[in-house]
């Protein structure tokens, strides 16, 4: 997948907001590629700094004609939404877009390489139109591919979607890489192929393949560092989206889980069901169905919890941090917001101490 310097323009017009504009905020926060504004008529005048922090200085103007003096060489669409749809007042802007010359980078499930329109223009301007949905043209089912010697998969599984595992998987690598280990990341979803440059959107992947896609993914992170950090996606009680999930565990069949959650709420409000709640299940409850479930397949253990206190003030998630640890028995912290080293130290430990890892180890060394 193409991975060349770009110099970019975040379109998320009407939608530049937590949440909404997770594709956005996570390729400002973690990508590589300078980010010069974000077009978003509704809150021009405003900054990313407002919701990331004062290390993030990218402003929000109303239109894209304002950023073109800039010398931006990508338009990228900076949303996710349910069933990733092409809103089509953006149509416009992408069309004004590919006229000044520059490249239109999308997550959507819409495909604007695959769109009459945008192709004709593309072509007229020589710009390339990318869709990191696309699914792989590799087609495998799985082989039961057992993982590398020396190799720690980790998984970062949810109780919900769009709350923070993509987050917390890159605060985790980058804790391992600050640690002095070699660490990699591997990217199931269009925001971290965004950021990283490889990778495959499972969600997209026919279902027959996903778990054979997760082994070539898990192989190629192998590669990449021996901590293989997995983003996560969907929840298992998602009414929506919990597949993606299952896939996720019984393809990669990590060596260990960590559990994303976010306090705060009463009840499930699943992201993209408005107008239905669903009870919340106990941290322990949901430990407890990740590792059976991974058990059918292959042994893991959630050994560690990662909280998106993004809800609470910093006295409130200090708090509620303690209050998950006593809870569920486990290493709790907010990496996101405190940063990772402090959950990495104790996840090390603990994975390095699970009977198929040092089984993993012996056999290595034997």
């Amino acid at each position: 997948m193409s991975r060349r310097p770009r110099r970019l323009v975040i379109l998320a017009e009407g939608e530049f907001r937590p949440h909404a504009a997770k594709t956005a905020l996570g390729v400002i926060r973690y990508g590589s590629d300078p980010v010069l504004a974000v077009v978003d008529s509704t809150r021009a005048g405003g900054n990313a700094s407002q919701l990331l922090g004062p290390g993030f200085d990218v402003p929000v103007v109303a239109t894209l004609g304002e950023v073109l003096p800039l010398g931006p060489t990508a338009l990228l669409l900076g949303i996710a939404p349910t069933g990733g749809r092409l809103p089509g007042s953006w149509r416009s802007i992408i069309l004004e877009a590919i006229g000044a010359g520059l490249d239109v980078l999308s997550g959507l499930h819409t495909f604007i390489s695959e769109d009459r329109e945008f192709v004709a223009a593309a072509r007229g301007a020589g710009v390339e139109l990318i869709d990191y949905r696309k699914p792989p043209e590799r087609m495998e089912t799985s082989v039961g591919r057992l993982h590398r010697a020396g190799s720690r998969v980790i998984l970062t599984v949810g109780t919900d979607c769009a709350i923070g595992k993509m987050s917390v998987a890159l605060e985790l690598r980058r804790a391992a890489r600050d640690a002095g280990l070699s660490a990699s990341f591997v990217p199931t979803g269009q925001t971290g192929i965004m950021i990283e440059g490889w990778g495959a959107a499972i969600d997209r992947v026919v279902s027959d393949f996903v778990q054979g896609t997760c082994e070539w993914l898990a192989e190629e992170g192998e590669a990449r560092g021996d901590w293989v950090f997995v983003e996560g996606q969907g929840s298992l009680d998602h009414p929506a989206y919990s597949s993606v999930t299952l896939g996720l565990i019984h393809g990669f069949t990590p060596h260990a889980m960590v559990l994303v959650h976010k306090p705060g709420l009463a009840e499930h409000d699943f992201d993209h069901l408005p107008g239905r709640s669903f009870p919340l299940h106990p941290l322990p409850e949901m430990i407890r169905i990740h590792e059976q479930i991974a058990g059918l397949v292959a042994p893991s253990r959630v050994v560690a919890v990662a909280l998106n206190t993004s809800l609470l003030d910093e006295a409130s998630a200090c708090r509620e941090i303690d209050r998950t640890a006593a809870e569920t028995g486990l290493p709790c912290d907010d990496p996101f917001r405190f940063g990772g080293a402090k959950l990495f130290a104790a996840l090390r430990e603990r994975v390095d101490a699970l009977p198929w890892v040092a089984s993993e180890r012996t056999e290595a060394m034997a």
